[in-house]
């Protein structure tokens, strides 16, 4: 056959392409000599290099910057590096997907720089770029390359046009659906096809008719698919029947005069096209903003879905994609539907491939990934590839990376158990994924259900598939050392061992545990809990040794809720008051200054209706103080509450508590220390019971002084050890507190001088009250039965006569009257007015 000129492919010329002489942009070739010297030549070339030097530096510390690879690309094309922006798109090809743009620069600037001998490296970067991105114009340049470079395609040689016809077949499969786009792939490839009839020798009938019969076959398809400009389609195809001999009107768009089944084909193609029409004009219209363009994609996707074509949807999947790359909603809305229609095979496996490329941090399309992998019967080696590549991804949550760790377990599992003969995998496997899960997540998802359900399913598979005990109490252990306050976790290890029939084992982690503080109930819980199993599984022996130790934790624990209450309750209570007498201030303060504003004659006249109003306020007095004595009552029974639980638990007097008879007294203390820093200070000895920081009772400030109470002397004695060491920045004094020397001090404060004869009336002993009468300590420990004594001695008072109780030194009590008899004037002294004060004060 001759060799025949074929007409190129009709494409929209990219913006990016070169001239046919350079393989890059010369910047010297095109500057214009009258506009240019060589110290702007110089300056530009110094410029460019410094920005070269700027782009290396930012993709050798930060890799995934896009914006910077493109850049670097550019400046390469310019100033003419060939092996240096070959290697910089490789990298960026490795991280990221190019664009269709960059794949025709990249192809172009190779096809520029080889001969045709070399046509198949250019080739493979064009098979690179179409299997990233569906683009008609990148498919196009395609073809044209082939068509022009390859010397069989050419030379129209049996073996090109079978490759040539087979690279058109996979166009029209790929993009021919494409509305907008898709009739310059058929166009191209009757033109080509055309152009093969031209070459054949005009003697051979019957090549010209099976190939006239081929032409005819490629426009009938193209007629039958709803695409853009079908009725230029329609006049080309009958222009060409009428080169062929046939009687037809090649002026008319109707359908006279050609065969009833592609008449057919047409109009539907046609009607279906009409009612995509404007459905392609809202996701093809320009000057609309990005989130309308893919709301419109959106429902012309739904729109395809209704019809039940799985090609068209997924064409429409592609186009969208092309056009928002990088929007993990979409991707992650396209593979569920290629999942839930074509389940499993290459094309899925590659779409989840250049999904998880666009949308490396989005963690359920790497796990939908090994599904798919694990469905399509990929190898271990494929699937271990993808799971470690996924772990280089950073993920927005960390149930992600749980979610990727157990799919990887799940699929091992499943193939660990269905496999046999060659294909049996090695357990080492199962349990090295369980490590490297644990070593991933264990510092970061400490005591949350995520890491528990992991260690769980683990301790089960080293059971159930490695048949090693020995394993799986060695998950359970390693869980509590890092989620030992999680009581989930110790239920999950007895439930283990009760299951397993190992009473003495369970036995034994409860009598660890039962002693551990967990959060909300599980304290008494876990008590419970170890109540149960005894009565179902122990011994009585094994059931009294276990009331004998879970009874005393469960009075403490009520003690401790009871003190949370009542600390609740007492905050309420002080909030309450705050906010009344707050209140009152504000009435007050606004009486006053009502009062400054009034004239002489209206304040006289105020100050005879206050006196008429005294009688009433007197009456009134009686009901408030009746209420307050309510609230105070209220507040004694929780107290006495309180008192009695714990007086009950330690069985002690009530002048046992706080007698510091093994007590330490600390000073120098920083005054931002916290009752925490002197628990953790003490850890080390041990035995700490109660810590009380003395507080200014004024200004509420720490004093730099605490009590700190041990169980016994052997405690204290390592605490006192602790003397002149450190504790935030300040070197700590510690010494035993004297019981007795406290005491003398608060008899001697609670009874002041110039009062004994009133302190003796009312029956209150001063040298019973303990040195914490007097101190103000906001520690651990919540107010307890000294507080409790001193309501009873209140309630035992009986006041005779006039108020004289608890009156402080140097002030009168209410009521106190002197020998001195009052006159009458003075009883009868008229108010003074402002003036008169003002003068009086003068005076003086």
């Amino acid at each position: 056959m001759e060799e025949v000129e074929k007409p190129p492919v009709s494409i929209k010329q990219e913006d990016t392409e070169m001239s046919d002489g350079y393989a890059v942009e010369n910047p010297k070739s095109n500057r214009k000599s009258s506009s240019s010297s060589d110290s702007s030549d110089s300056e530009d070339e110094a410029e460019q290099t410094e920005q070269l030097l700027t782009l290396e530096s930012e993709l050798t510390s930060n890799s995934s910057n896009y914006d910077a690879h493109v850049q670097y690309i550019k400046l390469l094309r310019r100033s003419g590096e060939i092996e240096k922006l070959r290697e910089a798109r490789e990298n960026m090809n490795a991280l990221f997907p190019l664009t269709p743009s960059m794949w025709v620069e990249w192809a172009k600037d190779e096809a520029s720089l080889s001969n045709d001998s070399n046509s198949k490296a250019v080739e493979k970067l064009y098979e690179r770029g179409i299997s990233e991105y569906l683009s008609i114009p990148l498919w196009c340049e395609y073809l044209n390359y082939v068509q022009e470079h390859d010397p069989k395609v050419r030379e129209c040689s049996a073996d090109g046009i079978s490759k040539a016809r087979n690279l058109f077949e996979r166009a029209v499969t790929v993009a021919a659906l494409h509305v907008a786009q898709g009739s310059q792939i058929w166009d191209a490839y009757t033109q080509f096809e055309q152009a093969i009839l031209l070459t054949i020798d005009q003697s051979d009938f019957q090549a010209i008719e099976k190939q006239v019969h081929h032409i005819r076959s490629i426009f009938h398809r193209h007629l039958s698919i709803p695409l853009a400009n079908l009725k230029s389609t329609l006049l080309a195809y009958k222009a060409w029947e009428v080169e062929q001999g046939n009687a037809l009107d090649a002026e008319s768009d109707n359908v006279d005069g050609i065969s009833s089944h592609v008449a057919s084909a047409y109009q539907k193609a046609e009607e279906m096209y009409n009612a995509r029409a404007l459905l392609e004009e809202q996701i093809t219209r320009q000057y609309i903003s990005e989130s309308e363009r893919f709301q419109h994609y959106m429902s012309y996707i739904e729109f395809e879905k209704s019809f039940g074509d799985p090609a068209r949807v997924q064409i429409l999947y592609e186009r969208a994609m092309t056009d928002f790359p990088v929007s993990s909603d979409l991707w992650l809305d396209y593979t569920r539907y290629l999942d839930k229609t074509l389940k499993a095979g290459n094309v899925v496996k590659d779409v989840y491939s250049r999904a998880t490329r666009n949308c490396p941090w989005v963690g359920e399309l790497w796990v939908r990934y090994l599904l798919c992998l694990e469905g399509g019967h990929a190898s271990e080696k494929e699937i271990s590839a993808v799971f470690e590549k996924s772990l280089q991804c950073t993920f927005s949550t960390l149930e992600e990376y749980l979610d990727l760790f157990l799919t990887r377990v799940d699929g091992l599992r499943r193939r660990f158990s269905s496999a046999r003969g060659d294909d049996m995998l090695n357990y080492s496997l199962i349990r090295g994924s369980f490590q490297q899960a644990a070593g991933y997540l264990s510092p970061q998802m400490k005591n949350t259900d995520g890491l528990l359900r992991l260690h769980a399913y683990w301790a089960r598979l080293e059971l159930k598939l490695g048949n090693d005990l020995t394993a799986a109490r060695g998950v359970w252990e390693s869980l509590l050392k890092t989620c030992g306050s999680m009581l989930e976790a110790w239920q999950g290890y007895i439930a283990m061992e009760i299951e397993l029939g190992h009473i003495n084992e369970a036995r034994a982690i409860y009598r660890r545990c039962y002693s551990k503080r967990f959060s909300g109930t599980g304290s008494e819980d876990i008590c419970h809990a170890w109540l149960r199993f005894e009565r179902e599984f122990g011994t009585l022996e094994d059931l009294n040794y276990a009331v004998l130790k879970v009874s005393p934790r469960l009075e403490e624990l009520q003690l401790f809720r009871l003190q949370q209450e009542y600390k609740s309750f007492t905050e309420a209570t002080d909030q309450r008051e705050q906010t009344l007498k707050k209140t009152a201030r504000e009435k007050r303060k606004s009486g006053l200054s009502a009062i400054d504003e009034q004239s002489p004659g209206k304040q006289q006249k105020n100050t005879s209706q206050n006196q008429k109003n005294l009688h009433e306020k007197k009456n009134t007095r009686g009901q408030n103080l009746a209420e307050a004595n309510d609230v105070e009552e209220r507040e004694g029974k929780v107290e006495k509450q309180v008192n009695e639980q714990q007086m009950k638990d330690n069985n002690l007097s009530k002048t046992r508590l706080y007698t510091d008879q093994c007590t330490a007294f600390v000073s120098n203390l920083n005054f931002k220390a916290k009752d925490e820093d002197l628990q953790k200070f003490f850890s080390d000895v041990g035995g700490v019971t109660a810590i009380r920081i003395l507080y200014d009772k004024f200004t509420g400030k720490s004093r730099g002084l605490a009590y700190v109470d041990f169980e016994d002397d052997e405690h204290l004695a390592a605490a006192i050890a602790k003397n002149k060491q450190m504790l935030l920045g300040k070197k700590l004094s510690i010494a035993r507190s004297n019981p007795k020397q406290g005491k003398k001090e608060s008899v001697s404060l609670t009874a002041p001088r110039g009062h004994e004869d009133v302190s003796n009336q009312s029956g209150i002993d001063g040298s019973s009250e303990s040195k914490e009468s007097v101190e103000i300590s906001k520690g651990s420990s919540v107010p307890q039965a000294p507080q409790s004594t001193a309501h009873k001695r209140v309630e035992n008072i009986q006041l005779k006569g006039k108020n004289t109780f608890a009156v402080p030194r140097n002030v009168r009590p209410l009521g106190w009257t002197t020998n001195t008899p009052r006159t009458k004037e003075e009883g009868d002294e008229k108010p003074k007015s402002n003036d008169e004060f003002r003068k009086m004060f003068m005076k003086t």
